[in-house]
């Protein structure tokens, strides 16, 4: 069985399907030098915010596949590191949205109401209604600083408050943000324009420090600034300073850079600001949401399958992947066919698509391509994760090409791989029972794409099939099935045939020395 280790809290029960086929162990608290001690026995990981999954504890995984992160944010994973490793990191990125949305206009309201601050004072004994006069948000202008899945939440529901939407997202069209009754302006133009200001982006080079001083002097004196996303995006120091010189109004913020944060972070204490201890995504739904979607992917991960949400592979919606994944396993096939009857010292790769599969994101092709040829080659794990990389450190190039035109067989994927020797082109294309080979260089034929072939090169004349099958079976090895591809009558041809049984090499030499023929090669796929 697979193991598969927990280190951060999450609903048990909502990891069942995984813990049919996996043996789940759940220890949280671990430091540092235990992650590293005892992630070496386990297949996968799942996290929250809690656990720094840093290189040191991925190089230690060497049975390690998968990384879930039962949430949005995944800084507290060293994703280079796992991509060049091949560790599949994927998060539930869905899970909690709402979660987050209604907990970033909880805050909006309590800091236009006062609400924390009155609470603390009546319970106080005092009665000062006077002093916590609060402001409506309707008709106020909300600004928010990315225009995500969280941040269309909130949008949504500031709207049905009847407050006016204004958003800074220079991945977003003017057409997707005005389909959502949202303006898309520039930053600038956000700050000097909002009531209420919130961060959804994550925490990135680019985006650390993104609200620092310069941002705060161009806000106005009475507006406030929300972070519900990641810590770092807000700088806290500049905020300290932008509340105390009353460049804004105040701030209510759940996360921090260091979290928990130290007891004397004067963001906790301050009056103008209200705190919460990362609750963006901490409701019942949510937990149980993000526990049932990570654990999903970790299962089919390791079931040989893909991640819905990979952070270090390309997001592909579910209705394409499923038209996708049959050429992905056709394109591993074709990579690890061409590395063994060809030269495996490639520089080169050329991946060309025809018909309906060339309107597609080819990525994972690609990837899969590269997959089945290095699966040869190197003596590395690889896989959809890291072939592209340890192909360019092995100075493959890549070349792709598409043409909406359908091939003889339709939909068809050729495969050319290029060494200081020789080119090599192969096809193939998905029919109802699995991924075929139509192609090897010129010659046109059709076998599956699976189990051990024999392909040999000869002349076309009268009695070459007949005398290679003849010596097969005078060795006791069985053939499955045998197609010709030729490129006339009496001139070149190819024949594959399928064998139950691997070929001695001292057969390949007999059939090398017939006559006719003048290539043979053996493959097992």
């Amino acid at each position: 069985m697979f193991k598969v280790l927990v280190s951060d809290p999450l609903p048990e029960e909502k990891l069942t399907a995984l813990k049919q086929v996996a043996e789940v162990d759940f220890r949280f608290g671990l430091s540092q030098e235990e992650l590293i001690g005892v992630i070496p026995e386990y297949d996968a990981l799942i996290v929250r915010s809690g656990t720094k999954v840093t290189p040191e504890v991925l190089k230690a995984g060497k049975r390690l596949k998968v990384v879930g992160r039962a949430g949005v944010g995944v800084d507290n994973i060293d994703i280079p590191t796992a991509t060049s490793l091949g560790i599949v990191v994927a998060n539930a990125p869905t899970g909690n949205i709402v979660a987050a949305a209604e907990h970033t206009i909880g805050l909006m309201f309590a800091l236009a109401r006062n609400i924390p601050q009155a609470y603390v004072s009546l319970r106080g004994g005092e009665w000062k209604r006077s002093r916590f006069v609060g402001k409506e948000l309707r008709h106020k202008v909300l600004g928010t600083v990315g225009l995500g899945r969280v941040a269309t939440e909130v949008a949504r529901r500031a709207q049905g408050l009847e407050m006016d939407v204004v958003a800074y997202d220079p991945y977003i069209s003017a057409e997707q943000a005005e389909r959502l009754g949202v303006e898309l302006v520039s930053l600038d133009e956000l700050l000097s324009q909002a009531d209420f200001v919130t961060v959804h982006v994550p925490l990135t080079e680019s985006t650390r420090g993104l609200i620092g001083r310069e941002a705060f002097r161009k806000m106005r004196p009475t507006a406030f600034v929300l972070n519900v996303a990641r810590g770092g995006v807000v700088d806290e120091e500049a905020l300290i300073e932008a509340l105390d010189e009353g460049l804004i109004a105040g701030a209510a913020i759940d996360v921090f850079s260091q979290e928990p944060p130290p007891p004397d972070n004067p963001l906790l204490k301050h009056p103008k600001v209200v705190v919460t201890p990362h609750l963006g995504g901490s409701t019942v739904e949510a937990q149980e949401q993000v526990a049932r979607d990570v654990a999903e992917q970790v299962l089919s991960v390791l079931q040989g399958g893909l991640a819905r949400y990979a952070v270090n592979m390309p997001l592909v919606p579910p209705e394409e992947m499923a038209i996708l994944e049959p050429y992905i396993e056709l394109a591993e096939r074709l990579g690890k066919l061409a590395a063994q009857v060809g030269d495996p010292r490639a520089h080169g790769m050329e991946i060309t698509a025809c018909g309906k599969i060339a309107e597609y994101d080819l990525e994972y092709v690609e990837a899969g391509a590269m997959k089945g040829f290095l699966d040869e080659v190197v003596d590395v794990r690889v896989n959809l994760v890291n072939a592209k990389t340890i192909a360019a450190q092995r100075h493959i190039s890549l070349q792709r090409h598409k043409k909406s035109e359908p091939d003889r067989y339709g939909d068809v994927l050729s495969l050319k791989v290029i060494s200081d020797s020789e080119e090599i082109t192969l096809g193939g294309t998905v029919m109802e029972d699995g991924p075929y080979v139509v192609k090897v260089d010129g010659f046109w034929l059709t076998f599956p794409a699976s189990g051990r072939v024999l392909l040999v090169r000869h002349h076309d004349r009268p009695g070459v099939i007949g005398k290679v099958g003849t010596l097969l079976g005078t060795h006791d090895i069985n053939i499955s099935f045998m197609h010709v591809g030729r490129t006339k009558p009496r001139g070149d041809a190819v024949m594959v045939m399928g064998v139950d049984e691997e070929v001695p090499d001292d057969v390949l030499e007999e059939i090398l020395a017939m006559p006719q023929t003048y290539w043979v090669k053996q493959a097992v796929l």
